[in-house]
């Protein structure tokens, strides 16, 4: 028996269904090896700059001081330059007495008159020491007394040589090197520059990164949104992202997936000494990208597919010793193979040092599974612990144009490893040097009207920070202490009610701090007749009898899912009579779960499901139609050790505050 014959497939589809713009798939250290083998990773040549444009730029020399710094000896205080000896002995019951000049010496003053024994001279804070004084007596320690043949002082005080005075050199001495080669210029540096009279300096040319956007799916920002099209975020990080590095991005806008307006475009790219291209083949007719490229100068692409996720599919390619970069075009791995790949070649480029990261050690607070065979890098977000530092998995996928921007490091999974366990000790590399601990730290399940409350305390001056995990999750937290509020509303099928019964179950370590009322409803387009007019129990029925009536479900462990899987046993309970009782066992779209209400509502609008279960606040932002099924707690948690932090206080003071009680309730919450 032979096979009956295959249909062809179009080239274009069966090259993209075989994945053969794939050369070879390398470990992340084989590619980073090759890439910089054929890189000059050295900084490019130095421009002379304006003090006043040398911020953050990179020393191309070394600075040696020509003057001295202060340039002459300096009085530190108001007082009266006099010789020391003067005032040997010197107390408040037995003061000593010398004459005083008639100068006054201010700041930018050449003392006239010499200072001998026995005669002062008025001087202030920042003035020209005389000759012949050797210390400055400060005024409080000293009375002015009225004579006939002039001014005495009267010294109730003993000072040593050298009191109260600045010498000429102490700060920098002529000669000195007050900064090196390779200094990155903060504002700490310019003051320095300045001080030893720079009004130019020295440093290495910025870096040019040419930056394309490559796809017909992907639209500049500011326009319409055309169906299945994105909008162009990744230009607008990576950008940003280059500027940071101390470079200049080059922007070149989106170019459609057209071989010869592409071809045309990276060709003006590498005018620039760096080129980046992100954005994805709409057509599926492979990498367009990647075929261009690959006819460039030699040695052309040197890896294509790399062991590591997220950014399996990023190609590295050098052109006549230029760097060219193709970053997958999902948000989280486009900015995290940049800052992986290209970003030290950047950093070298401008006389940075290549490497400059940090790590921490932390503690997984959950399970991760990874694909053995990869080394993948898991971004995380931490949480300061009674028992150290919480690693948070960001779990939004490389799709997510927030995950990178939210995240404060990644850990890296080794590619022989599959699980890591709960409790798991982990090193954590900080995405940035200048990453801190938020003041208020929140791990919650999603809520918008939570979202106003943060704003009003971001608002008095805390930095915050939120991980949505579900309630489950956050209320565990809270328990383990690595939050400072968990928000959560979990029913307890026991006894009808909210969050109370498990808050009690968890002991008193935590306390239970009441938020607002919020209404759950089943959600569904307008005018679907499956759901309109009818009561929660027969839409379920409706939704149960028909197989092509798809639910979009909540993570487990979030307060909606026990809703909806209460309502489901309590509906087969109670509905023999609706036929309930022979329909399938869970609603079709079960296993499709997603992560906050507002993704449900979504879901619904769009059409890839056509019911949810969600509160009516969101449902209403989606133009939803709705039919209540209870209305939920959605209160908050504490550790008790954390109460009387500043920034818990601010949140309960807000969460009082009967302006956001009135904003709240405006909107549909009920406070």
């Amino acid at each position: 028996m032979t096979d009956p014959p295959r249909t062809p497939l179009p080239s274009d589809l069966e090259s993209a269904a075989r994945q053969t713009q794939f050369l070879e798939v390398i470990s992340r250290d084989e590619a980073e090896r090759r890439f910089h083998r054929h890189l000059t990773l050295q900084p490019l040549e130095s421009e002379r700059v304006a003090l006043s444009a040398a911020l953050l730029r990179v020393l191309a020399e070394d600075v040696v001081s020509t003057v001295d710094v202060p340039s002459f000896d300096r009085s530190n205080v108001d007082g009266f330059a006099i010789q020391a000896a003067d005032a040997t002995g010197a107390e408040e019951e037995s003061t000593r007495v010398v004459r005083l000049n008639d100068e006054v010496l201010s700041p930018g003053v050449y003392p006239q008159l010499p200072v001998t024994r026995g005669v002062g001279t008025t001087i202030a804070t920042g003035g020209m020491l005389p000759r012949g004084a050797d210390a400055v007596l400060m005024v409080e320690h000293s009375e002015l007394v009225e004579a006939a043949d002039g001014s005495r002082l009267e010294i109730r005080r003993n000072i040593p040589p050298g009191e109260n005075v600045t010498f000429a050199g102490t700060d920098i001495a002529r000669g000195e090197t007050v900064l090196r080669i390779g200094q990155l210029l903060t504002s700490r540096e310019l003051g320095v520059l300045a001080a030893v009279g720079r009004d130019h300096v020295q440093v290495y040319r910025r870096p040019r990164v040419a930056i394309l956007s490559t796809g017909d799916e992907i639209v500049p920002p500011g326009g319409p949104l055309p169906p299945g099209c994105v909008y162009d975020s990744n230009a607008a990080i990576l950008a940003a992202a280059v500027e940071e590095l101390g470079a200049e991005p080059i922007p070149l806008g989106v170019v459609p997936d057209e071989e010869g307006q592409l071809e045309s475009a990276v060709q003006d790219a590498l005018r620039h000494d760096v080129v980046v291209l992100s954005g994805g083949t709409s057509k599926g007719a492979g990498d367009l990208s990647y075929r261009i490229i690959a006819t460039l100068g030699e040695p052309g692409i040197v890896a294509h597919g790399v062991a590591l996720k997220p950014g399996k599919p990023i190609c590295l390619a050098v052109s006549d010793g230029k760097p060219i970069v193709i970053l997958p075009g999902f948000p989280t791995s486009a900015i995290f193979t940049f800052h992986e790949f290209v970003a030290p070649v950047i950093r070298a480029l401008g006389g940075r040092s290549i490497k400059c990261r940090r790590t921490v050690r932390a503690t997984l607070p959950m399970r991760v599974n990874s694909q053995r065979g990869r080394t993948e890098f898991l971004l995380v977000s931490l949480f300061d612990g009674d028992e150290g530092i919480a690693a948070y998995p960001m779990g939004k996928g490389s799709g997510s144009v927030t995950t990178f921007s939210q995240a404060d490091g990644f850990i890296t999974i080794d590619q022989h490893t599959e699980i890591l366990h709960e409790g798991s000790a982990v090193h954590v590399t900080l995405l940035d040097e200048s990453i801190a601990p938020a003041d208020l730290s929140l791990v919650t399940s999603h809520c918008v009207g939570l979202d106003r409350v943060l704003s009003r305390v971001q608002q008095r001056g805390f930095t915050v920070k939120t991980m949505h995990v579900g309630s489950t999750g956050a209320l565990a937290a809270a328990k383990r202490g690595e939050c400072d509020v968990a928000g959560i509303h979990l029913l307890d099928p026991a006894t009808g009610d909210y969050n109370r019964p498990y808050v009690e179950a968890a002991g008193g370590n935590v306390k239970l701090v009441p938020g607002y009322g919020r209404m759950q409803c089943l959600v569904f387009r307008e005018g679907d007749q499956r759901f309109h007019g009818k009561s929660a129990l027969d839409a379920l029925a409706a939704a149960l009898s028909d197989p092509d009536c798809r639910l979009v479900n909540r993570n487990p462990g979030s307060g909606t899912r026990i809703l909806l899987d209460g309502l489901l046993v309590e509906a087969r309970r109670t509905g023999s009579d609706s036929g309930l009782a022979e329909s399938p066992e869970l609603p079709a779209g079960y296993e499709v779960q997603v992560r906050s209400h507002n993704a449900v509502c979504a879901a619904v609008k769009d059409g890839r499901a056509d019911w949810g279960i969600a509160i009516d606040v969101v449902a209403r932002l989606y133009e939803l139609s709705t039919i209540p099924l209870q209305e939920e707690r959605f209160d908050f948690v504490i550790p008790m050790r954390r109460l009387e932090r500043p920034a818990v206080q601010a949140f309960l003071e807000v969460l009082r505050d009967n302006e956001l009680q009135a904003e709240l309730q405006t909107v549909g919450f009920r406070p």
